[in-house]
């Protein structure tokens, strides 16, 4: 597609979605979506001499301020679906988990609960690692999870459910159906942090709630299934290795 054709149909869909009355979130999708069309497709190295330079500068002084060394070796990002927010951890090599700084959700869909299949608008619960970066998304960058994962595909056969879903990523923007939407700058960050550290030194752990503060969330929301309870011990073991923020 050359630029005159790609320029062309951008504008053409910028104009029907300000004729439908979309929101500014959605705009800001047609917009980047257009960006990428005339541009052509990114790699991440290009995503990183656009924008590394100023993420780092946003980072490097949250990381001095933990006492936590910049560039990391291991990553963890926590988030917590009822207060919509997911906190940023580091560590070095043999050390302890170091908390960086909270950044606030700014789009998810579905309820407390686990994902159980394609469509239900959910958010995955469990242990996931980032396992693909891309920076041709169209909510700006994004970061992918390796949902489902080994439990997810386990729970679902002794069910007999198929058709869990995927695609489920960290990226920008404020609107999100079953992923979580971080905000540009934000996603930015998580990117340039993740092009670092992958493929194996990223890890997202995503819960209903910070179970370090309540136990009573052991119990599953009413419909979720049996092994819920047991998906929600193992995550209030695994927090229990990060610090508690108040």
């Amino acid at each position: 597609m050359n630029r005159v054709r790609a320029a062309v149909l951008a504008a053409a869909a910028i104009s029907s979605m300000l004729l439908a009355g979309l929101s500014w979130g959605r705009l800001e999708i047609g917009w980047d979506y257009a960006r990428m069309k005339w541009h052509g497709p990114f790699k991440v190295e290009d995503r990183l001499a656009q924008f590394g330079g100023r993420a780092k500068s946003r980072l490097a002084p949250h990381f001095a301020a933990a006492g936590a060394a910049f560039p990391p070796d291991e990553v963890a990002l926590l988030a917590f679906k009822d207060a919509r927010v997911l906190q940023l951890y580091a560590r070095a090599k043999d050390q302890s988990w170091r908390f960086v700084r909270t950044y606030p959700v700014l789009g998810a869909s579905g309820v407390l609960g686990p994902k159980l299949r394609e469509g239900d608008q959910q958010v995955p619960e469990g242990i996931y690692r980032v396992t693909l970066l891309n920076p041709n998304s169209r909510y700006h960058v994004s970061l992918r999870l390796d949902y489902p994962n080994e439990f997810d595909v386990r729970m679902a056969r002794g069910e007999r459910r198929s058709n869990l879903g995927g695609d489920i990523m960290i990226h920008g923007k404020n609107v999100s159906v079953g992923c979580l939407a971080m905000g540009d700058e934000a996603a930015e960050d998580l990117f340039v942090l993740a092009a670092q550290l992958l493929p194996a030194r990223m890890q997202v752990l995503i819960s209903p709630t910070d179970f370090r503060h309540s136990a009573s969330w052991l119990m599953p929301v009413t419909g979720s299934p049996q092994w819920t309870a047991d998906l929600y011990r193992r995550l209030e073991t695994e927090l229990r290795q990060f610090p508690r923020q108040s």
